[in-house]
């Protein structure tokens, strides 16, 4: 069985992508910020699967030794925040943002993992329509990881899917309401016959992709690839 390291574990698809890897007999230590005020109420979730909790601080050299205790084979990169956090964050005096969250840390993890496992698989979570031009800050960070990943030396695999579904600790309605309008559209482009364009842009849901991610860190033919949200839906198969 592998050894998984899932930074990002308290979110949507952290949790799927370590309730399927601990289905399948997998080692998992999930990752979960010290200051997190639910701290306590995640070990006891993630004990209660089966896995580890490693609170490390987000530092470079203390990741780094974290991950060379750890030894994974595979190292998830799931981290995101929204703006609403933001907003929270704000009031407290604190600066929290795509660019110090989804980009910032997963740099860090990234720049960690290139010495303290240089030999694991970096499964870093991207999304459709990644562009470095993107007026969407969202979008052009993880260009920016992505590029980053590239040049690492390390082995990855970049997954790429559009809209995800699924039960969220923060409700997301315009993630939800454009998954919905876009499903709709596509929906409407399938009855003409542009199949594939439908499936590559329909939303996904949670367990699907998270099984699409272990599978795709234990699979040597996807040794530093992007794979695209068709091919995550297939790789996930049904619930």
């Amino acid at each position: 069985m592998a050894s998984f390291f899932v930074v990002g574990a308290t979110g949507l698809t952290g949790r799927e992508v370590l309730r399927i890897a601990r289905e399948q007999g997998h080692r998992v230590v999930a990752h979960v910020r010290p200051d997190s005020p639910r701290k306590q109420y995640w070990r006891q979730v993630f004990e209660d699967l089966g896995a580890e909790l490693d609170t490390t601080p987000f530092e470079d050299e203390r990741f780094g030794a974290s991950l060379r205790a750890s030894k994974p084979d595979a190292i998830f990169g799931l981290l995101g925040t929204t703006r609403r956090r933001g907003r929270r964050a704000a009031k407290t005096g604190q600066v929290e943002n795509y660019d110090t969250v989804d980009y910032g840390l997963t740099s860090l993890l990234l720049s960690a993992a290139t010495r303290g496992a240089p030999d694991a698989r970096f499964v870093y979570l991207s999304a459709m329509g990644v562009s470095a031009h993107s007026h969407n800050p969202y979008l052009r960070v993880r260009h920016q990881l992505e590029a980053e990943l590239a040049e690492s030396g390390m082995d990855y695999v970049v997954a790429r899917p559009s809209f995800i579904l699924g039960e969220r600790d923060e409700k997301r309605r315009g993630e939800s309401l454009g998954a919905g309008l876009v499903d709709m559209a596509l929906s409407g482009v399938g009855a003409f016959g542009a199949r594939r364009t439908q499936e590559r842009y329909r939303s996904t849901d949670a367990p699907r992709l998270g099984r699409a991610l272990v599978s795709l860190a234990l699979s040597p033919e996807t040794s530093r690839r992007v794979v695209l949200s068709d091919e995550l839906r297939a790789l996930g198969g049904e619930e």
